[in-house]
C-alpha cells in the first residue's frame, strides 16, 4: 500500500508536469511566426527533461514494487508502450537538434515531431493509464515460469498486444482528459512565464475554451469511473467479485481520498477562474496542485480498498491485485528506506525549477550570448 501511494503520487505529477507537451501541441497553433515558435519551445525546453525523468522513475518504481505488473502490462502490451517510448524519444531528438546547424529535417522537421509527442503522448498515456481500471486480455500462471518452451508468468492472449486498449471507450476518455488537462496547463504556463503580449493574449482567449472543455469532460470522466464495475478481492483467499460503482464506494468508505478529489476540484476551478477573470500570477501553480491531488486519489482508489487494478479480461481470477503483484517484503522494505531521500530529491527538484522560472522568458534573454536555445 505505501508503495502505491509512492508509485500513484509520481504517476500524479507526470500528469502534471505534461504541460510540457500540451505546450508542443500549441506549436502550430497559437504560435503563428518564427518568434511566436521559438520563445514557445524554449520555455518548455526548460522542463522538459522533469517529464521524461518522472516518466522513467514511474517506471523503474512500478518494476522495483510491483514486478508483476510490470511484465504483464509492459511485456504483453507491447506496442501500446513502444508507441508512447516512441514519442518520446523524436521529443529528446528534437529538442536536442532542432537548433543545431546543418541538421537534415530543419527546424519545422523537429517542430512537426514536437507536436505529434505534444498531440499523442498524453492521449496514449491516458490509455495506459486506464488499463488500471478496465485491465486487459492476459492470462497469469506462475507455474508457467518452469516451462522451458514459454518461460513466462502472464501472456497476451490477442495479437494487439495493447493498441487494443485505444478503442475502449473509457480508456481514450481518459486519454482526451489527460490531453485537455496539459493543453489547459501549458495556457496557464504560457501566461505565467512568457514576456511576449501578444503570445499570452492567444492563450487567455484558448484558455476559455480549452478549460470549459477539459472541467466538462473531467465531469463526464467522473461519472463513468463512478458507475463503472470494479473488482473486489478477497484478502483471505484472493477471490476477485464484480461489484458495481466499486470505485464510487471506494471514494466514500476511504473518505480521505474523497477529501483529495474534492480538493482538488476546487484549486482546478480556482485556478482557472483566476485566469480567466482576473491576472491569475498563482493560476497555473493551483491548477497544477488541483490536478495532482485529483489524479491522486482517483489512482488510489484504483487498488486500494481491496481492489484489483489491473483486471485479467480472460480470466478474472488472474487478475493482478496489491497482493499477488508486488515485489517481496524484503524488496518493498529496503526501497521504503531507500524512498527516504525523496524528499531531498523533491527539493533540489523545487530549487532547479525556481531558479528556471526566476525570470519571464522572451527573445532579448534568448538572444543573450549566455543563452542556450533550443
Amino acid at each position: 500500500h505505501y508503495w502505491w501511494l509512492v508509485v500513484t503520487l509520481l504517476g500524479s505529477l507526470l500528469v502534471f508536469l505534461m504541460f510540457v507537451q500540451g505546450g508542443q501541441s500549441l506549436i502550430f497553433g497559437i504560435a503563428k511566426n518564427k518568434d511566436d515558435k521559438t520563445v514557445l519551445i524554449n520555455a518548455l525546453g526548460h522542463k522538459w527533461e522533469l517529464t521524461f525523468t518522472t516518466l522513467v522513475t514511474f517506471g523503474g518504481a512500478i518494476f522495483a514494487s510491483f514486478p508483476l505488473y510490470y511484465s504483464t502490462s509492459f511485456g504483453g502490451a507491447y506496442w501500446l508502450w513502444f508507441s508512447i517510448l516512441f514519442l518520446f524519444v523524436i521529443q529528446a531528438v528534437s529538442f536536442e537538434y532542432r537548433s543545431k546547424p546543418g541538421n537534415i529535417l530543419g527546424k519545422r522537421g523537429y517542430e512537426l515531431f514536437l507536436f505529434l509527442n505534444g498531440t499523442f503522448a498524453p492521449i496514449l498515456l491516458g490509455v495506459a493509464v486506464g488499463t488500471f481500471f478496465t485491465g486487459g486480455a492476459f492470462v497469469m500462471d506462475r507455474l508457467s515460469i518452469t516451462d522451458y518452451n514459454q518461460p513466462t508468468i502472464s501472456y497476451w492472449t490477442n495479437g494487439w498486444h495493447g493498441l487494443d486498449a485505444i478503442v475502449n471507450p473509457f480508456n481514450l476518455l481518459l486519454g482526451i482528459v489527460v490531453f485537455l488537462c496539459s493543453r489547459t496547463l501549458a495556457l496557464l504556463y504560457i501566461i505565467k512565464q512568457l514576456n511576449m503580449p501578444q503570445l499570452v493574449a492567444k492563450s487567455k482567449i484558448q484558455l476559455r475554451i480549452t478549460g470549459t472543455a477539459f472541467v466538462l469532460l473531467f465531469v463526464l470522466f467522473l461519472y463513468y469511473l463512478f458507475t463503472l464495475t470494479g473488482y473486489s478481492v478477497n484478502p483471505e483467499n484472493g477471490i476477485i467479485t464484480p461489484i458495481k460503482y466499486k470505485y464510487l464506494f471506494n471514494m466514500i468508505e476511504l473518505k480521505w481520498s474523497a477529501v483529495m478529489l474534492l480538493s482538488g476540484i476546487i484549486l482546478v476551478l480556482y485556478g482557472l477562474g483566476t485566469s480567466i477573470f482576473s491576472k491569475g500570477k498563482f493560476s497555473f501553480y493551483l491548477t497544477g496542485s488541483g490536478v495532482i491531488l485529483a489524479v491522486w486519489s482517483i489512482l488510489i482508489c484504483a487498488a486500494f480498498n481491496n481492489t484489483a487494478f489491473f483486471v485479467s479480461t480472460v480470466n478474472l481470477q488472474q487478475s493482478l491485485t496489491l497482493y499477488n503483484s508486488s515485489s517481496s517484503e524484503f524488496t518493498l522494505k529496503v526501497m521504503a528506506y531507500a524512498s527516504l531521500f525523496i524528499p531531498f530529491v523533491f527539493a533540489y527538484v523545487v530549487y532547479v525549477w525556481r531558479v528556471l522560472t526566476k525570470k519571464k522568458i522572451d527573445l532579448d534573454e534568448l538572444n543573450s550570448p549566455d543563452s542556450h536555445s533550443y
